[in-house]
């Protein structure tokens, strides 16, 4: 037990700390499922085979780590800018609106690619 909880709390750390970078989905992505995958490996070898906790983490780990940095490079291959704002900014697409946006270099804010406020 003492190692599930220590797992939790490894992996819940290393989610908060992963979602605050500036880096790409790949980058997040195998951070993120390397941590997890090294939790539920480490929980799953205590509990399974021979008992050892330290090799399904390693395995668990390695296996989330390429899982997740396909996805977030799936995710980063499909926010690449395709045109760009009025003043040269990248047009990103948001998969939720269907539609194409950029952000204002000089406020920050951000706009739909017609040059409505996005909000």
């Amino acid at each position: 037990m003492k190692i599930i909880a220590m797992a939790a709390v490894s992996a819940l750390a290393a989610l908060a700390t992963a979602a605050c970078t500036q880096t790409g989905s790949t980058e997040r992505g195998a951070v993120t499922g390397g941590l997890l995958g090294a939790a539920a490996g480490a929980v799953i070898g205590n509990n399974t085979g021979s008992g050892d906790a330290g090799q399904g983490a390693a395995i668990g780990a390695a296996t989330g780590a390429i899982a997740g940095g396909v996805a977030g490079a799936s995710s980063d291959r499909n926010t690449e800018a395709v045109g760009y704002g009025p003043n040269g900014e990248a047009l990103v697409y948001d998969g939720s609106a269907r539609r194409y946006y950029y952000v204002d270099r000089r406020s920050g804010r951000t706009y739909w690619a017609n040059g409505d406020y996005r909000g």
